[in-house]
């Protein structure tokens, strides 16, 4: 395979090709022992000279447990990556989105959550204040009166999809094969559960 072939690999693919080979990333990364994501110096150098073309975005948090370019088994310049505490969205997420899609390429959108999410915590408990408190407004928004942390985790990623859909439907629009979906990542086993996809 040569050098354009591998760079076209990455950002030709369809939404469900995307989706795919997330699953199958993640499906090698639950049997590793190591990363398998191609950090090599023939990788370096090509996306430095051929620019990144990622085959899909991923929003998650910022919790150092959850890397998605190992959760995914994926190397340099495969993964459009936007991390946020308790993986919210407001209107910079949106326009790193609209970038990967309308510049690179990318058509799957996957926003993550997370077991055990210390924002959401944090949304479930009082006295938060300060750049915090408007994280945690944001999830109270999405999760309501949610007592349990892992249910009120998939409430707060239907959310940040909702929010990402009425932001950029447009792009839905305009391209046609653009998906937009929920995963939730297991920090006790390292599986990702895909929602509506």
């Amino acid at each position: 395979m040569n050098e354009n072939d591998k760079n076209n690999e990455n950002g030709s693919c369809t939404a469900r090709e995307a989706l795919e080979r997330l699953k199958e990333g993640n499906a090698r990364y639950l049997r590793a022992e190591r990363s398998e994501g191609d950090i090599s110096f023939a990788v370096r150098k090509r996306v430095y000279e051929m620019g990144q073309r990622p085959y899909a975005v991923v929003i998650t948090c910022s919790d150092s447990r959850v890397a998605p370019e190992y959760i995914f088994s994926a190397g340099l310049g495969e993964l459009f990556v936007i991390r946020t505490a308790g993986n919210v969205i407001d209107d910079y997420q949106a326009g790193s989105v609209e970038y990967a899609v309308e510049h690179l390429g990318c058509r799957l959108v996957v926003v993550m959550g997370h077991e055990r999410c210390g924002a959401v915590s944090a949304a479930m408990s009082p006295g938060q204040k300060n750049y915090t408190k408007r994280i945690t407004d944001e999830i109270k928004n999405a999760i309501g009166e949610a007592a349990d942390a892992d249910i009120a985790s998939c409430l707060n990623v239907r959310h940040s999809v909702n929010v990402l859909e009425e932001k950029l439907g447009f792009l839905k629009e305009e391209i046609g094969d653009l998906q937009m979906c929920g995963a939730m990542y297991r920090l006790s086993d390292g599986s990702v559960e895909f929602f509506d996809a």
